[in-house]
């Protein structure tokens, strides 16, 4: 067995490394039937991996390694790095490590500062007050209700997470579909499979990186060779649960709920790649089942989005509701106020980028990075720059990039504007 189809056995997809979703002519020839009926999918059928079993963790009275593990009866510790897939961690060339002593020598930091930064030392191994806590934290209100909760890492946590993206996890691939944070994917490459489509369909995930939980993250790790010790420190040092007396914002405690659980922080560097990893098998899944409707599919982050034909567009009541099971069967959600279909006649727009009939940048963003331009030649770029951007220069031909590269003709005759600034004024 491949690592490819371990992985997706273990995050559930039952090993289908193409489409793990049979051809749908059955139901089709039911749904022409029933105008309207309740359309589900077969079960999976989950196949362990039971190789990764094959060596029981060893007991010794004495600890085998710092931070060693008591089995269930405190008599003994458990030596949980004998079951490393080395073949695994070589075909990536992956770092690797055993204990937490060599894990902190690869990080060039102490063992004890990295039990600190897994909370070793907290009761439940989390912070009990927020100034204990190794992220900052801040509630942001969401546009149609609810907030969102950022946890960005603090200096040395976020040193530590950045060597575990660049060494590890840019080094596993993810699933074609995905674009969202992956080394050469864009937004326009997202978008691009929708261009001159007859119908877009599109999905967004709810708590897409709060959903991702502790057991999920371990057994990411696991599944790419490292031992069970290691991929619960590297676990640790990439998730977080919120600290006992984080306050909610405006008189919702609800807001709290999806965050007391150990969970990827959205605002952590490493939660990107690790939800796209997680994710694959979620994409495994919804790539076949677009192809077996004639359709294209692609995933930025937490949004979801395919497209096609008239025909695909005509078969949307029974595609919807198999998107939306397999969603829930791979543990996230769908946030069904954010679904939206999309037609020719209308502007489609994916990620920020005009589909219709090539990728273009919207009028309506092109008109007002027009006017911004053209007051900071009148009026001086201090009275447009509403936001306090440290760098608004750089801001402005970042934006101004992206028009170019989307259609140079209208990056080009910004440029000219933001030529004329005089940054003095």
């Amino acid at each position: 067995m491949g690592l490819l189809d371990f992985l997706l056995r273990l995050l559930g997809s039952g090993g289908h490394s193409e489409s793990p979703i049979s051809p749908t002519a059955s139901f089709r020839a039911d749904h022409r039937k029933k105008e309207r009926g309740t359309v589900t999918l077969q079960p999976l059928r989950y196949q362990s991996d039971r190789t990764i079993h094959d060596v029981p963790p060893l007991e010794s009275v004495e600890p085998p390694y710092r931070f060693a593990r008591p089995n269930a009866t405190f008599d003994k510790f458990v030596d949980l790095t004998t079951d490393e897939r080395s073949e695994r961690l070589a075909r990536y060339s992956l770092p690797t490590f055993r204990t937490p002593d060599q894990l902190a020598e690869w990080l060039q930091i102490s063992v004890g500062q990295l039990a600190w930064l897994g909370h070793r030392f907290h009761d439940r191994q989390r912070a009990g007050q927020q100034r204990d806590s190794h992220y900052h934290y801040q509630w942001l209100k969401k546009r149609r209700g609810g907030f969102r909760l950022i946890e960005a890492p603090k200096t040395k946590l976020r040193n530590v997470q950045s060597d575990i993206l660049s060494e590890i996890l840019e080094k596993v691939p993810a699933h074609s579909s995905a674009h969202g944070f992956v080394p050469g994917r864009s937004i326009v490459t997202n978008a691009s499979p929708h261009v001159g489509q007859h119908v877009v369909l599109k999905f967004d995930l709810d708590n897409f990186y709060a959903r991702v939980r502790f057991n999920r993250v371990v057994a990411l790790f696991r599944g790419i060779g490292y031992c069970r010790e290691m991929a619960i420190w590297l676990a640790r040092l990439t998730t977080t649960a919120i600290p006992t007396n984080l306050p909610f914002p405006e008189g919702d405690p609800t807001a709290l709920n999806p965050y007391w659980s150990r969970h990827l922080a959205q605002g952590a560097p490493t939660s990107p790649a690790i939800a796209n990893l997680v994710a694959y098998s979620l994409d495994i899944r919804l790539s076949g089942l677009a192809r077996s409707f004639g359709a294209e599919y692609t995933r930025y982050a937490d949004d979801l989005t395919f497209s096609g034909s008239r025909g695909f567009a005509r078969s949307l009541s029974t595609f919807i509701p198999l998107v939306t099971q397999i969603v829930r069967d791979e543990s996230f959600r769908v946030n069904r106020k954010k679904r939206k279909v999309v037609r020719q006649s209308q502007r489609q727009v994916v990620t920020g980028v005009v589909v219709n009939d090539r990728v273009n940048v919207s009028r309506k963003d092109f008109d007002q990075l027009k006017a911004i331009l053209h007051n900071c030649r009148r009026l001086g770029p201090a009275s447009q720059n509403r936001e306090n951007h440290d760098d608004f220069a750089a801001h402005l031909r970042g934006r101004i990039a992206h028009v170019a590269h989307l259609n140079p003709q209208r990056g080009e005759k910004l440029l000219r504007l933001y030529n004329q600034i005089r940054w003095s004024q």
